[in-house]
């Protein structure tokens, strides 16, 4: 008995360590308007949520993130890509943590924390754009590390 529980063990360990990709989350999913996330950091998925996918069409809605840190945070950098048919066609990239830039309640945490956040986020845009496309998000630190990683894929058929 024993001897099947240990192979078994070792079998569900393979397999993980087999295993190359994250599964795909859902975000949200309604009429004209879906959204799903996939980690791309190969050592740690995110938990990422929102309420309801018609409060992305307002100027702010809510949200839930978490995760562990892996790499202590004394700056974060934001880089977010919109990819569409393979092309960037847009990136953006912003200091969210850093002297004078203190924007998030989790500057300053270091490796080993529970990094989680509840509440209100602003996207800074009237509208979302319509159509199929990837939007890349990576927050890298103070020496250039990947803190976390996340390709949003979005499907936006709503007709403002």
């Amino acid at each position: 008995m024993k001897i099947s529980n240990a192979l078994l063990f070792i079998l569900v360990l393979v397999y993980i360590n087999a295993s190359t990709e994250w599964p795909t989350h859902t975000v949200c999913k309604e009429d004209n308007l879906e959204i799903h996330y996939k980690s791309c950091d190969p050592k740690q998925d995110v938990a990422f949520s929102i309420d309801h996918c018609s409060d992305i069409a307002t100027h702010t809605f809510d949200v839930r993130a978490a995760m562990v840190l892996r790499h202590s945070i004394k700056e974060l950098h934001l880089k977010l890509d919109m990819i569409i048919n393979g092309k960037t066609v847009l990136t953006y990239s912003e200091t969210l943590c850093g002297p004078g830039h203190a924007k998030l309640i989790f500057c300053g945490k270091k490796k080993g924390e529970h990094i989680y956040y509840e509440g209100p986020v602003t996207l800074g845009i009237k509208e979302i754009p319509q159509g199929d496309y990837t939007l890349s998000a990576k927050l890298t630190n103070q020496d250039h590390v990947t803190v976390a990683c996340a390709d949003f894929t979005v499907k936006n058929y709503l007709d403002y």
